[in-house]
């Protein structure tokens, strides 16, 4: 009898981990999709205005260039939040109220391969 309660109870405690990891894993999915419909169409908007504004005949900034830029740094979801947190289209501060802090860090982890980090691959 008892062997059937503590495998009853081991088996719930499992199921309400299980839960928490798909609350966990929906929450993470919400805030790709906030990423993708909300901080996009400003990281891109503030590309186009960041290329128009440093147009020279050094650097011509024209539409192939900006889309080239659009293109790298929003082929990614970890891409587009670097982009908004370097051009402080949002800022930690959001992070932290909006309960992404954890989502961000986990993202930046998982895709860590495809991140500019100002280093040179030498």
């Amino acid at each position: 009898m008892e062997v059937i309660l503590i495998l009853a109870v081991l088996a719930l405690g499992a199921l309400a981990w299980l839960i928490y990891q798909l609350l966990r894993a929906k929450k993470f999915t919400r805030f790709k999709q906030t990423l993708e419909q909300e901080i996009k169409p400003k990281v891109v908007q503030h590309i186009i205005d960041e290329l128009n504004e440093t147009r020279s005949e050094l650097f011509p900034n024209n539409e192939a260039h900006q889309q080239a830029t659009i293109y790298y740094w929003c082929q990614y979801k970890s891409r587009i939040l670097q982009a908004a947190l370097n051009r402080e289209i949002i800022d930690e501060s959001w992070l932290k109220q909006s309960g992404n802090w954890r989502n961000s860090q986990h993202l930046f982890h998982v895709e860590a391969h495809v991140l500019f980090t100002g280093k040179s691959a030498q």
